[in-house]
């Protein structure tokens, strides 16, 4: 099962970089895929089943933008309502190993700076706790926080995070890509017994190949 999330800097419709974008989607080829910063004309066909957030309301967002899509190759089997639907969607899904829960995120949609960051991650642990007993749990999608070097994080963020985290038994599986902000949380009892393999595409240190100005992380669970 492979799992991934990619923040794609609000893509405009007939941009070049929009096309290299679905191209390489194609190529990554998850199983459940969290897109954040995206757009509904990002389609990647039949096979999945496909969620978005609702509109989220801002001058500069153009139409259809969303700040979170759920892509999913195994059938969605419910909708579990978060403290804002606009930048946050929660679904249960039906893997190979048993129903996942994901939550896929933006924390603090204008970077971490400031207090709607502040805001939403007091009211996002808050969803954690009351989802995340469940022991299928999975958070996905953009955290404003890098968790091994000093990229982007407060403190604060960072230590809270880390500690709901740990409460709930989960993993950042993600956290020793360096440079990063995005990641793939996931209970230690679904990992539990199973062979990992990471990893990161899309250069952000060269702005004339990049496709976005965040990286996007994959991982694949195995028996």
């Amino acid at each position: 099962m492979k799992i991934a999330t990619w923040n794609l800097e609000r893509p405009t419709r007939n941009g070049q970089k929009s096309a290299a974008i679905l191209e390489y989607l194609k190529k990554v080829n998850a199983d459940i895929l969290v897109l954040t910063e995206t757009n509904e004309f990002i389609n990647l066909g039949s096979e999945y089943e496909l969620c978005h957030t609702e509109i989220f309301s801002g001058s500069f967002y153009k139409q259809g933008d969303r700040q979170v899509s759920i892509f999913s190759k195994y059938p969605i089997v419910r909708h579990i309502p978060t403290f804002r639907s606009d930048t946050s969607l929660c679904l249960t899904v039906d893997t190979p190993y048993g129903e996942l829960i994901i939550y896929g995120t933006i924390i603090g949609n204008f970077g971490n700076g400031g207090d709607q960051f502040k805001l939403d991650l007091e009211k996002q642990l808050a969803d954690f706790e009351a989802i995340g007993k469940a022991q299928n749990f999975c958070i996905i999608g953009d955290l404003n926080i890098s968790f091994s070097d000093n990229t982007y994080f407060t403190k604060e963020g960072r230590e809270k995070l880390r500690n709901s985290f740990e409460q709930l038994g989960m993993k950042i599986m993600t956290q020793q890509i360096t440079q990063n902000i995005d990641h793939i949380i996931l209970a230690k009892e679904f990992i539990a017994n199973k062979k990992i393999v990471n990893g990161f595409w899309n250069d952000t240190g060269n702005k004339l190949t990049r496709m976005s100005d965040h990286k996007g992380v994959f991982l694949e669970l195995f028996e």
